[in-house]
This record gives structure tokens, sequence and C-alpha cells, in this order.
């Protein structure tokens, strides 16, 4: 074990930013206290804790993603823009302390591990079709070509990250459920519904638009 299951860790509360891992997360510091927070995480393991805020509740998630520092520009104001990217997940066991920046005690958190590899990769298959038929109907609809990129994960779970962190419209309102998941084929079933649903709707528009479109 390479880490210790339980740490405290910074956390940066974001509204309505919902970080999964692998994918990245440019931000600009400019507030006093994640200035702060910022020289503190450089000083250390370049680590701290993106956690989606609600601003209607005026509420933490108690489930957020590790943000590693790849690159940190720091201007003459003092302001700084980073380049970071999701890693481990976590939950938010205890705030430890609020200032100068929230400090959050924290354990890592994992996928169970699959029983049966088969049934995992064929679901992964029907979400990767799925989702290969939502760009194209949406592509359909907008009239010019749209694709999915060439690096797009093929291993189930870091497929349905990448999902759960790129799909707009009806996905973006799950992202939190979808992250706090530790099942990559419940997650990978969620999302499949969700495409589904979103390329019927899709479908159904074709027809429309093919029907009423001027000859």
């Amino acid at each position: 074990m390479g880490e210790l299951a339980v740490r405290e860790l910074p956390l940066f509360p974001l509204p309505d930013v919902v970080l999964f891992p692998q994918e990245v997360l440019p931000l600009h510091i400019f507030e006093p206290r994640y200035r702060m927070l910022l020289r503190t995480v450089m000083a250390g393991d370049q680590r701290f804790g993106v956690v989606r805020w609600d601003p209607q509740n005026q509420t933490m998630a108690d489930v957020g993603c590790c943000a590693e520092i790849l690159h940190c520009q720091t201007q003459d104001d003092d302001h700084s823009n980073i380049v970071t990217m999701g890693q481990q997940r976590f939950r938010v066991l205890d705030i430890v302390r609020e200032a100068p920046f929230r400090v959050g005690m924290v354990s890592w958190i994992e996928d169970e591990p699959e029983t049966s590899h088969a049934e995992l990769a064929a679901l992964a298959g029907d979400v990767g079709q799925a989702l290969r038929d939502v760009v194209e109907l949406t592509g359909k609809l907008i009239g010019k070509p749209a694709s999915l990129p060439n690096d797009l994960p093929d291993l189930p779970r870091e497929l349905s990250f990448w999902i759960g962190a790129h799909l707009g419209g009806p996905v973006a309102d799950h992202q939190q459920a979808l992250l706090e998941i530790t099942d990559t084929s419940e997650r990978l079933r969620q999302e499949y519904e969700l495409l589904d649903q979103t390329r019927r709707q899709l479908a159904a528009r074709t027809v429309l638009k093919d029907t009423f479109q001027p000859q």
C-alpha cells in the first residue's frame, strides 16, 4: 500500500464542478485563501481535493477527487494559472480546519473488484456503441460531422469516468452521483440508460428534421 488509507487534504470547493480521475482541470487561482492553499500544496506533494459546491443549497459534496498539479504559472499580481489532473476519489470524513483554507480528513475510495470480466466488457461495448450513436446523431442534427477522440479509454472503469466527465446534457445532472458509485458495472449501466435515452430522443429529432427539410 503506497498510500495511507486516511489523510488530511486541503479542499477546494468549486461551484457545480465534478472532477473525475484522469481528467484535466485548468484553474485560475486569485482568492487570497486559495493562493495560500496553492503555496502550501506546491511546498508539499502538489495535491489537493476538488469537491463540488452546491451554490443553491450552500453545501459541499461528501465525495470529491484528488487533483495533482501538473503545471503552475504565477503572475506578478500573485494570481496563478494551474493545470491539474484528477487522481483518486475520496470521501470527506471530517473538516479539521476552516481557515485560512478548508482542510478535510479524507479516506480514499476505489471501485469494488468485478466478479465477471466478460459481462463488464460486454456492458462497456454497449455503452461505447450508444456513445458513438449519440455523437453521430448529434453531428447529423447540427449539420456537421462530430467524432470521438482517438484516445477514448477502452478499459471499462476508465471509459465510465470519461463519459461521466465529458457528456453534457442529461449526464451533467448526474455527475456527482456517478462519481460516488463504487461499482464500475453500475456506473456503466446508469450511463447506458442516460445515453440510450438521449439516443432515442436524437433519433426522433433526426427523423423529424429529414421529414420536414425542404427538398
